[in-house]
């Protein structure tokens, strides 16, 4: 039997609402949510850890994870692009997640320009199912995904924090 991954969890305030991270040995961001979502984010870790699950601890200097992501939301934006994810998912998944890295600061992407971008435009819905199991919010920018219709669509940490994420990138005018 396999043993339970090890992670640490530590959680701040944004100007946003209070965030939770969850890192791996490697000080790699396995999940990012806020903390009124916080149910959905284990159910998540859950299912991409696997049978043998994991275990959490408190994060102790979490490797500059909370200075990095304090920096971006005080406007460093760029300063999230280096941090290290490791996410599970499928591999369909994980194609979308590389993909939403790539939009840049101040744009934002439809679900069917994302799901071009893959090399699968027919499936919309599957990359808008993958967008919102996105564990790694944030630094991977599922934020930056919108309707086609140019309007804001579901953001699992809600559509007042989507907005406010795209107004701090300048994606919003």
């Amino acid at each position: 039997m396999s043993e339970a991954m090890r992670l640490r969890i530590d959680r701040f305030q944004t100007p946003i609402g209070e965030i939770i991270i969850i890192l791996d040995s490697e000080d790699r961001l396995r999940a990012i949510d806020w903390t009124d979502h916080e149910a959905r984010m284990m159910a998540l870790l859950a299912r991409y850890c696997g049978k043998a699950g994991f275990a959490l601890t408190k994060a102790r200097n979490p490797a500059d994870m909370r200075s990095t992501l304090s920096a971006y939301f005080a406007g460093d934006l760029g300063t999230i692009d280096k941090l290290p994810t490791e996410t599970g998912g499928t591999d369909f998944q994980r194609r979308v997640w590389r993909e939403l890295r790539r939009i840049p600061y101040g744009k934002t992407i439809s679900y069917a320009d994302l799901a071009r971008r893959i090399g699968k435009p027919t499936a919309i819905r599957a990359v808008g199912l993958a967008n919102g199991a996105n564990p790694v919010s944030i630094v991977i920018p599922c934020h930056r995904v919108i309707g086609s219709d140019g309007s804001l669509t579901g953001y699992g940490g809600g559509l007042d924090r989507k907005q406010w994420l795209l107004a701090h990138e300048g994606a919003l005018t």
